[in-house]
């Protein structure tokens, strides 16, 4: 993965669907949410079992296509097998990047993300990009 094309992404997106949201402290979702949110991030936590709730401060959605708004990028924190779906929902409402987290490694939902023009980064994380690539902003 080029960091230019990181870059790129981390620095256009402004609003995130982060699928697999959880409303435990104890969960990676939930500091990667919190963390995208003090970088100045719009983040939309999608989870069809806490739907109707908050988390964080944030409507959580059941699905993306719940979600009433335009959304740049879809944060995947479900498993690889879930990718493809994903990858379909992500294109079929505008998304212009699907990025699967860390161990989240799916290579068809990547190519059918790509062929529909969709930016692509897989087994990455924002909260882990951002400060390494010098995008942090200041808390």
């Amino acid at each position: 993965m080029n960091d230019q094309k990181i870059i790129d992404v981390l620095t256009t997106t402004k609003t995130i669907a982060l699928v697999g949201a959880s409303d435990s402290a104890n969960r990676p979702s939930y500091h990667v949410m919190e963390y995208l949110l003090s970088q100045g991030y719009q983040v939309i936590p999608v989870s069809p079992k806490l739907a109707g709730q908050t988390v964080l401060g944030q409507t959580v959605y059941a699905s993306l296509k719940d979600i009433p708004h335009p959304v740049d990028m879809v944060d995947v924190f479900r498993n690889a097998e879930a990718a493809w779906e994903i990858a379909q929902e992500a294109i079929a409402i505008g998304a212009k990047t699907l990025w699967l987290q860390l161990g989240v490694i799916n290579e068809q939902a990547a190519v059918l993300a790509a062929d529909a023009g969709l930016a692509v980064i897989m087994d990455h994380c924002p909260k882990i990009e951002i400060p390494r690539l010098g995008l942090a902003k200041q808390a």
